[in-house]
């Protein structure tokens, strides 16, 4: 038998530890409830807001999915607001990655790129220091975090926000959250996504909104 088809003592140990699975099972659907708690503070977050949003743009749209394969990795994400069509994307997503972090995603693509990329550079004081990153990685569908993966938005790297921006045909913000955080423990998730959509809707609002309460 060739060593692909046999398992190590390790493996072993792991396929026969039923706790692992019980976990896994009991742990999944309260990442959804997690993810529907953010999606209700992301609605109330954007209630009243007008967007910048493409064509055929549904502001209520959205969409949740789970798979297991994420750079082998399970995970679970929402996307809110969510719009995919043609070469646009007009979306938010939460995605929540085991074995890594939480992410909160602000996807860009087509119809009024300009636009956004000219309100992050024109409200940069309203974006920078907030916890946001630009990723850097030539897909959006890159989700690590770190150098060479993404740069921080801080009020000193206007500039070279702007020139990293300038010539690319889609672009990211994000806020990285390491599963150990207090926010996740202390249940705080949807606080977090509703503070990380309000830090980003200066790219993607008409006109900017208040502060909240």
């Amino acid at each position: 038998m060739s060593d692909h088809a046999r398992l190590t003592p390790e493996e072993i140990a792991l396929v026969a530890d039923d706790k692992f699975f019980r976990a896994k099972a009991a742990i999944t659907p309260k990442v959804r409830a997690m993810l529907e708690a953010v999606h209700d503070a992301l609605k109330q977050e954007l209630a009243g807001v007008p967007l910048i949003a493409p064509p055929g743009f549904d502001p209520d749209k959205c969409q949740y999915v789970k798979g297991e394969h994420l750079e082998d990795f399970p995970y679970q994400y929402l996307d809110f607001p969510k719009h995919f069509e043609g070469d646009n994307k007009f979306t938010f997503r939460t995605l929540f990655w085991w074995g890594h972090h939480v992410v909160f995603a602000l996807i860009l693509e087509g119809d009024g790129l300009r636009s956004y990329k000219q309100n992050l550079i024109n409200r940069y004081g309203r974006i920078a220091d907030r916890d946001l990153d630009l990723c850097l990685s030539p897909t959006p569908w890159e989700w690590k975090w770190g150098q060479g993966y993404t740069l921080p938005l801080s009020r000193d790297r206007k500039s070279e926000v702007a020139a990293v921006l300038s010539n690319r045909p889609f672009f990211k913000l994000a806020r990285f959250i390491p599963l150990d955080d207090p926010i996740i423990r202390q249940g705080r998730l949807s606080q977090a996504g509703q503070e990380a959509l309000r830090a980003v809707l200066p790219v993607i609002a008409r006109d900017l909104p208040g502060p909240r309460s």
